[in-house]
């Protein structure tokens, strides 16, 4: 009988594993950096490459910085999306052109439109790494502080952004 004890617990132990690991949602990857200051870099600017962009430079504002590619399907689906949202004016959006040709990227805000204030152009995906990224779309919330305090994996859509990222933008924005 003991025979049979050993591998079915480890059998038993294995099949909750799992059960927990099926219940888990990927799309809330914990970040290293949430409550940390943002990864810094300068980077030139994807329809301007005499100019740069710094997260420096945004400090005193709470900003949004989004991970996109023009090759990117599911930046596509999210894109509607990130029109609307830099029609209402609520927070602006910057961009990280992830690992794309200059003129690809282009053409593709020319033939979907703009979102961004301005998208920096990561060329090797070197920034793309330091903030953790590994994979497109991410989106992150940045405070006036630099310090960053939420990342969204995957497309944003209504849901996440109207229950998680606009109240915290609001929040942020509130405090002094």
């Amino acid at each position: 009988m003991n025979r049979f004890a050993w591998p079915l617990a480890i059998f038993a132990l294995l099949v909750v594993l799992l059960a927990i690991g099926l219940s888990l949602d990927p799309r809330e990857v914990p970040s290293p950096f949430i409550g940390k200051t943002a990864p810094e870099f300068s980077l030139q600017q994807l329809h301007a490459a005499e100019n740069s962009f710094s997260p420096e430079q945004l400090k005193g504002k709470v900003w949004l910085f989004n991970v996109w590619a023009s090759w990117c399907v599911s930046c596509r689906q999210e894109h509607p999306l990130l029109m609307q949202l830099a029609r209402t004016g609520s927070v602006p959006i910057y961009g990280l052109n992830y690992k794309d040709q200059r003129a690809d990227a282009i053409r593709w805000l020319d033939q979907w439109g703009d979102p961004y204030q301005f998208s920096a152009h990561d060329l090797d995906g070197a920034i793309g790494i330091d903030w953790g990224v590994y994979g497109v779309p991410e989106t992150f919330v940045i405070d006036k502080a630099g310090v960053v305090r939420h990342k969204h994996v995957g497309p944003v859509t209504s849901k996440a952004l109207t229950d998680e990222i606009l109240p915290l933008v609001k929040k942020l924005q509130a405090e002094g």
